[in-house]
């Protein structure tokens, strides 16, 4: 897809009001320093659009990316970062339990974790979580780069293990820095924003109704 337009347009803390947005959210969501911002500023070719940074924890906020004046993406705070206090862990958690409980055009989350590692138990518990609640979550496994292709199925099958997933679940490898497997994330996205054309050519596919032919044939 082509996105002629980026910009944050909401950011939101612990104790901010979240935004009531009438466009489809695309949601990212997974531990500190997996590669979200540089996923989201690969995903819209931008550099900077999303900040980045060696430390973790760096994303405090939930962050609205409005593209194309059509819809968001949302950065989730990571998860998991030991160098803070539990309590406020515990208050990440329940802000990212608001957006996923409470956002009406929540389309698709995706969960990111790390190819070369095996999914921590929070990784495990936020795809539970997710799935417990009906929400389909698609997995990306960033940092494709970073390992063999020789080690990629074995890599894919570990996280498939560890998570519970099923064959049919989605499970996509990904790197922002080669570019490898934007594509297919763009194309879940583009299959929750333009339904109606998949259904289109599906009735278009169909065979005409066998009872209008019989009473022609009568």
């Amino acid at each position: 897809m082509n996105i002629n337009k980026a910009e944050l347009q909401t950011v939101c803390g612990i104790t901010s009001k979240l935004p009531v947005n009438e466009l489809p959210e695309f949601a990212f969501a997974g531990r500190s320093n997996v590669g979200k911002s540089s996923l989201i500023n690969a995903l819209v070719n931008r550099r900077a659009l999303a900040r980045t940074s060696q430390q973790p924890g760096k994303t405090q906020t939930i962050n609205f990316f409005l593209l194309n004046g059509a819809f968001y993406f949302v950065d989730l705070p990571g998860y998991g970062y030991a160098k803070v206090t539990k309590e406020l862990v515990a208050k990440w958690g329940k802000m990212i339990e608001r957006y996923l409980v409470t956002s009406k055009q929540l389309r698709r989350i995706f969960l990111l974790v790390d190819i070369r590692h095996e999914p921590t138990d929070n990784d495990k518990a936020m795809y539970a979580w997710i799935v417990d609640r009906g929400l389909q979550p698609v997995v990306i496994a960033t940092k494709l780069d970073k390992i063999n292709r020789s080690q990629k199925d074995k890599q894919l099958s570990m996280i498939r293990r560890a998570l519970g997933m099923s064959q049919g679940d989605v499970l996509i490898p990904c790197s922002s820095q080669s570019k490898q497997g934007l594509a297919d994330v763009w194309k879940v996205m583009e299959d929750c924003l333009y339904p109606k054309a998949e259904e289109s050519k599906a009735e278009e596919s169909k065979p005409e109704d066998s009872s209008a032919e019989g009473k022609a044939e009568e």
